[in-house]
């Protein structure tokens, strides 16, 4: 998995256009840091629907929390947070996509 580098934005400059600090999804899946205020931006530019799924490693009384997968349609652009609980062994959520063909992702920090 490749560790993507989460871009925060600051209250002065804001940034005008996420696809252009958007890097390719990898085939064996990303990782990103968690916390309140992250978001994961995908852009789809293929010509089908993906998926994309966060590892949730976390359990509930000994059961596994299901991991949610997040629908992005073809040529679309979707946000997903990136909350903790996401948080995996490496401190970063686990990222895998059905495709990566013209897919693009980046993380994001709102300022405070």
């Amino acid at each position: 998995m490749a560790d993507l580098t989460t871009t925060k934005i600051s209250v002065a400059s804001g940034i005008l256009d996420l696809a252009a600090q958007a890097t390719a999804a990898a085939v064996g899946g990303d990782t990103a840091e968690v916390g309140p205020r992250r978001f994961l931006y995908v852009n789809n530019g293929s010509g089908g629907s993906i998926t994309v799924t966060l590892a949730t490693p976390g359990t509930v009384s000994g059961l596994a929390v299901a991991d949610p997968t997040y629908a992005i349609a073809a040529g679309k652009m979707g946000l997903i947070p990136l909350a903790s609980v996401f948080r995996g062994t490496t401190g970063r959520a686990a990222i895998t996509y059905s495709a990566v063909t013209t897919v693009t992702v980046r993380p994001f920090e709102l300022p405070a």
